[in-house]
């Protein structure tokens, strides 16, 4: 039997529990707070680049969670700018703080897509924010309102970060510092600078990938669009948008897309070990003629890609796009090595395959697929930009 102390002490701890888990909330609903990021100099960053002008009307799009933080924060510096904030909009209907909810954007509730597209035809930027993407419907009304010609949006996904063979990893609070540092420390007038000297000699000779096991891959870029992400988020910049991606600016910055002639692209593509149809596949090679996929050859699982292209139909087996990473900030780390941020970090190439409507090509069909390379060698003309996955310039 318990004493009176003890029965005391167990009645005080058992209250104490009950108390606890009373007042615990869930994570989707108050934002988890991590005192090692910057919150402010991350909001600060977000609306400089952002130039806004008075009377601009922002809206945000997020996933309440763990960068509840920067709602707020945003919010005055959106309104300091002599900006309208809009509001922010929850891609979680169930979950939806309360403090969000502004007249405009209770008005989105409810409504369609296509009703949505509506609703933010008079938005001039619009910041979405991590957790948000197009499978969203207010994401996805938003890139209408862009390929309307209207309006820009900023891409802070916060995400992006993958193995070296290729596959998804998760953000932790190392690979949130590292992008932390990248956002706020880039050179931005650097990077602009580099990127428009790679538009100028891209639209001047061939451009020629290869790979020590195996890559060669030639194609002309021409007057295709040349999307620069070199985080100048002001209407200024976007003015001058020619596609869809020319409007949605990322932060972290780093990446050159374009979509090339696709008539101009021959050679092969040694790919990577990875996962395709879900099965693992090693020693993948692509032959390509005028841009679309004649060959397929594997050491394994050649099956898997024939599957996964026959799905994806013309789509699949036309290449897509290159992308090419030029801010040493994002670069891959020396040390347990990964890819930060969808391969923005300099040296990092993606050969990737699919529609590229987007980016201002032909290929229709909504199949894509990225593929990164980070030990490339990329020459345009005479001049080698990357040496074995080094930025030359």
């Amino acid at each position: 039997p318990y004493s009176p102390m003890r029965k005391q002490v167990l009645f005080l701890l058992t209250a104490a529990l009950i108390i606890s888990a009373c007042n615990i909330k869930s994570p989707s609903t108050e934002s988890i707070q991590k005192p090692s990021l910057d919150w402010v100099a991350i909001a600060d960053k977000i609306v400089l680049q952002s130039k806004l002008q008075p009377g601009e009307r922002v809206i945000l799009v997020s996933l309440p969670g763990e960068f509840n933080a920067l709602v707020p924060l945003l919010e005055t510096k959106i309104s300091d700018a002599g900006a309208l904030y809009l509001g922010t909009i929850s891609v979680d209907s169930l979950v939806w703080p309360e403090e969000w909810k502004t007249d405009f954007v209770k008005a989105t509730v409810g409504k369609s897509q296509s009703d949505l597209v509506g609703h933010f035809g008079d938005v001039d930027l619009g910041i979405m924010l991590p957790g948000a993407s197009p499978a969203h419907v207010p994401y996805a009304a938003l890139q209408e309102v862009l390929n309307l010609g209207k309006g820009r949006t900023i891409h802070f996904h916060w995400s992006g970060a993958y193995d070296l063979s290729g596959q998804v990893m998760g953000i932790s609070d190392k690979v949130s510092l590292f992008y932390t540092k990248a956002l706020v420390e880039t050179d931005y007038e650097g990077l602009s600078k580099i990127q428009q000297d790679f538009e100028k000699a891209v639209r001047q000779g061939e451009v020629v990938v290869t790979t020590p096991a195996g890559t060669n891959i030639r194609f002309m870029v021409g007057d295709r669009p040349v999307t620069k992400q070199d985080g100048d988020a002001s209407l200024e910049h976007i003015l001058q948008a020619r596609n869809l991606i020319d409007r949605e600016i990322e932060l972290p910055a780093g990446a050159i897309r374009v979509a090339p002639l696709e008539e101009s692209v021959e050679g092969t593509i040694a790919f990577p070990d990875g996962v395709w149809n879900n099965q693992k596949v090693e020693g993948l090679v692509l032959t390509f003629k005028k841009g679309k996929v004649i060959d397929i050859k594997a050491k394994s699982g050649v099956d898997a890609v024939k599957a996964e292209l026959d799905k994806a139909g013309d789509a699949g087996h036309s290449f897509r796009e290159l992308a090419v990473g030029f801010n040493p900030l994002l670069a891959i780390p020396n040390e347990n090595p990964w890819i930060p941020y969808y391969g923005y970090g300099a040296g990092v190439i993606r050969l990737s395959l699919g529609d590229n409507t987007e980016l201002g090509g032909i290929v229709t069909g909504g199949y894509v697929r990225w593929n990164f390379f980070i030990d490339a060698t990329l020459v345009v003309g005479n001049e080698t930009w990357i040496e074995d996955g080094r930025l030359m310039k």
